[in-house]
This record gives C-alpha cells, structure tokens and sequence, in this order.
C-alpha cells in the first residue's frame, strides 16, 4: 500500500480538504473563498458542518456521509429563497461502477438532506435549496466538460421556468470544452495540483497560505499518521483475509477437481469393464457357432 506524506496531499484527498474546513479560523474563510469562485460571487456568514453523517430511517435503510455541508444564513423562514445548502465533495473514485452510479448517489444526497431538513410541521416554502458540488479529476460523463450543471426542467417546453431549489454541479478539474471563467480553471486546476506555483491569483495565493498552516499543525500530521496507521491496518487485513480466502478456494477447487477425476476415473473403469463384458459375450457367441458347427 503506498503511502503519501501529508505535504503531498492536494485539495482533492479528503483528508487535507476535511482538516481545511474544520480548522479553526480557517475552515469558514476557505470554503466562502471556495464558493465565490465557483458561483462567482460574495457569500456572508456560512455554518461548516464537516463529515455530516445522514443516517438512514431505519436500520436497515441506506445513510450517507457528506464531506463538507454549509448552510448559508436564510433571510427568514417559510418564505421562498430561504437557506441554501451547499454539499461539496472531492471525489478520486473514478473505478467504472462508481462513475455510472454517481447520478443516482447524486439523487440519493438530495433525498437524504430534503428529508433531514423539512421540520415537521413546516411548509415546502420552507424546503431550503441544496446545491451538491461534485469535485472530480475525472471526467463523469465523457464530454471534457469542466462545468456540468444538473437542473429539473420540462422537456417539452426547456425555457418554461421551473425551480425545485435543487441543484447539482460536477467540476472536472481537466475540462477544457465550454468557457468557464478562467478563476474557476485556476481553482480546479490548483485543487487537484496544490503546490505554490499554481496559486495564481490572490484568493488562491489566500487558500495556499491557510495550506501550508495546516500542513506544518502537529495535530493535523499526528491525524494523518492515525488514519494512514488506521487504513495500513484495514489494507492487511483485508489482504490477509483475501490470502485466507484465495487458499480456501483453491482446497476447495483442489477437492471439487479431485472428485472429478476421481469420478472420471470411475467412468472410464466402467466403460472398460463395460467393453469386456461385450467381448467376452461376443467370443462366447463364436464359440457356440463353432460347436454348432462341429456337431
């Protein structure tokens, strides 16, 4: 299993970008900074909640974990434009199942947090938007675009206003169809290569200072060394229990094929037996013919 230091790490690791938004005096001013970029404009006071877990109903009901949801402040409750959500999400997992499920993941996020977030008794005035930004190095749908925006519309009338509150973006860092302002290129671009030299303008020059904070913290590298520690552990033993597995399999395929032939064998001692039985009633036959004969 390979390891990376932590002054390897870039923005889309979920480690530096969840110990970015959860250090104190620097997680709000990076995700508002994050989040004028990508929308292009200022935001007040945000609420960060990291990891936010969304637990299923039941036992037995799927949950979800979100990497970083902010509430942006509402100018009042049960009136349309309240509260907005914002749940963004580096993703690295780019194997082929995860990418054809991510629109139903997607969906499932919007579900989870409407349904966390509608008080009972409340009006669906007061349902509050929700916007999931997808950060990927990947492209999710093979367009090279670097800025999919997910939006309900009718599709027989595609201009007839119709506004759910629910939004999906999906930013794939390489991109290079479409025309997004060249601050969002530099944000994506910067996140998935977060070194100095790459912070090209003052905001990221700002994210890169509030980096390196956070790379030099004993506390944040005493973390990483703990979940690095953690997932060398989950990686052994889950290679552990592969090995364990792969013998097992292969006494089991060792027996199953010397039953086999074991059985193989038996049927070719049949079929033998089966042939001299035939021939000695055959020569039995001829000799009858010949006494017959002689008689």
């Amino acid at each position: 299993m390979a390891r990376r230091k932590l002054e390897e790490l870039n923005l889309l690791d979920d480690f530096l970008f969840g110990s970015m938004v959860t250090y104190p005096g620097i997680g709000e001013a990076f995700t508002r900074i994050l989040l004028k970029i990508i929308f292009q404009r200022d935001f007040g006071k945000l609420k960060v909640i990291p990891q936010r877990p969304l637990l299923g109903s039941d036992t037995d009901l799927h949950g979800a974990r979100l990497d970083v949801y902010l509430e942006e402040d509402s100018p009042g409750e049960n009136t349309p434009g309240n509260a907005t959500i914002y749940d963004v999400e580096p993703d690295n997992n780019d194997d082929t199942k995860s990418v054809t499920a991510l629109p139903k993941r997607v969906r499932f996020y919007h579900a989870k947090i409407d349904s966390e977030t509608l008080g009972s008794g409340k009006t669906y005035h007061a349902l509050k938007n929700v916007i999931i930004i997808m950060i990927m190095p990947y492209d999710p749908f093979g367009l090279n675009r670097m800025v999919y925006t997910i939006q309900s519309c009718c599709r027989e009338e595609p201009q007839m206003p119709y506004d759910d509150g629910a939004r999906t973006l999906f930013l794939y860092t390489r991109g290079t169809a479409g025309n997004p302002p060249l601050e969002l290129r530099q944000l994506l671009t910067y996140m998935e290569h977060t070194t100095k030299a790459n912070a090209k303008n003052e905001n990221l020059k700002q994210i890169q200072s509030m980096v390196e904070t956070v790379k030099r913290d004993k506390g944040v590298s005493v973390g990483y060394m703990k979940v690095m520690e953690r997932e060398q552990m989950m990686f052994d033993k889950g290679l552990e229990q592969g090995v364990r597995q792969g013998i097992e399999q292969g006494i089991e395929q060792g027996v199953r094929q010397g039953r086999q032939a074991e059985a193989a064998n038996t049927e070719r001692e049949r079929k033998r037996a089966d042939l001299a039985e035939e021939e000695n009633r055959r020569l039995r036959a001829e000799l009858e013919k010949l006494k017959k004969r002689q008689a």
